[in-house]
């Protein structure tokens, strides 16, 4: 979820089943049809699989890797970048795990699986004002796509998070399409941030309906941007979520806006609001604030004040966004407004959402502050209003 994406981002089972089945089966297919976000969230056959019912101790470098009881999950990786001339970029790369069964197959073919991955590589060229979106499907069998924790590798043919024997840090990032690369090294700043409850991060009120959830909120990056026959060194921060679960929205929860924020004085705050279809905000919302030295504390709903500025609406889908956010947590005297660095950074791919690089700026306290990160945001089907 948005728990990232949280950020997420619409792995319905039956969507990427689909997808998978005409990347592979039917090769003169170009597009799929794209689908909201909320509505893959939404059902789906969960018997088998493992839920998510009650903090659990976290085991690293174990962790970092799969974990096939789950039906669905993440690695999900963002962050803003520039080189020495100015030159302003954002990206993001995510890595899906998507169980179809809880059950391994028969071993009778090397081609069998009961594992298919799916990944987002998404750049922003804030200079150029462009946003490239691509995707891919894989089946998790003979090498093609797949996930472990020793030494730690997640990858989907060459789009691939790799790290060291016994950690994932560093972590190298590589992703190549259409004359677009990145090749990007990720190191640790801070600790880990366990979300919600220990980790646990609760959905909706359904048992079960929750992801175990955890975060690295700051990771200085360094590497190189490569756009056609131009290369950038560039350095930035990154942020990496990682979220395993078998849930789903529940029948009444229609969305979410999620913000990853990393403020000038080294605090940062992850936030996801879930929307209801009747209008409303969904009690489980919440966040974390963390602060310089890597101390985390969790965000309820009732601490964040959020307010949509304006609506943009997509020129290809017709969906809308709100085009900017005010950001309010009274209790630290923050105020913050958070401005997408390019109006147009929907994906429209297989699942449709709209995910992007931001800047910040506003008050914390009597001080200006400012400060960049990552937003996500899935369609409104309702008008947006303040």
């Amino acid at each position: 979820m948005p728990e990232r994406h949280r950020r997420i981002a619409g792995l319905l089972l039956a969507i990427v089943a689909i997808g998978a089945t005409v990347y592979w089966f039917w090769p003169h297919a170009t597009t799929v049809e794209s689908a909201a976000v909320q509505s893959a969230l939404s059902g789906g056959d969960t018997a088998g699989f493992q839920r998510a019912l009650a903090p659990r101790p976290f085991d690293f470098p174990t962790d970092h890797g799969p974990h096939p009881d789950f039906r669905t999950e993440w690695w999900y990786v963002t962050g803003n970048l520039s080189d020495a001339g100015g030159r302003r970029f954002g990206y993001q790369l995510t890595l899906f795990r998507i169980g179809l069964a809880p059950a391994p197959p028969p071993e009778d073919s090397a081609w069998r699986t009961n594992q298919i991955y799916m990944a987002h590589f998404a750049l922003t060229d804030v200079t150029g004002q462009k946003h490239h979106a691509f995707e891919r499907f894989s089946r998790g069998a003979i090498g093609l796509a797949g996930a472990q924790a020793v030494p730690f590798r997640v990858w989907l043919e060459d789009w691939s998070l790799s790290g060291a024997e016994n950690d994932a840090f560093p972590m190298r990032l590589q992703a190549r399409q259409a004359g677009i690369a990145l090749d990007l090294t990720l190191i640790t700043a801070k600790t880990i941030v366990l979300q919600g409850d220990h980790g646990l991060s609760q959905k909706s009120a359904e048992p079960g309906n929750a992801s175990y959830y955890y975060s690295y909120t700051r990771l200085p990056t360094q590497g190189t941007v490569s756009l056609g026959e131009s290369a950038f060194q560039v350095n930035g921060a990154s942020w990496l979520d990682r979220e395993w679960s078998t849930s789903a929205l529940g029948p009444e929860q229609s969305g979410w806006d999620w913000f990853a924020l990393q403020l000038d004085d080294g605090r940062d705050i992850m936030f996801y609001r879930l929307r209801r279809k009747d209008g409303g905000i969904d009690p489980h919302s919440k966040g974390a604030l963390v602060a310089a030295d890597g101390r985390a504390r969790v965000l309820g709903r009732d601490e964040v004040e959020l307010r949509p500025l304006g609506e943009w609406r997509s020129p290809a889908s017709g969906d809308r966004y709100p085009a900017g956010w005010r950001l309010r947590l009274p209790a630290e005297r923050l105020e913050l407004t958070v401005t997408p660095k390019l109006a147009d950074q929907e994906l429209r791919l297989t699942v449709r959402y709209w995910e992007g690089a931001v800047s910040v700026e506003g008050r914390s306290g009597d001080r200006p502050i400012g400060g960049q990160g990552y937003l996500e945001m899935t369609r409104y089907e309702t008008p947006i209003s303040p």
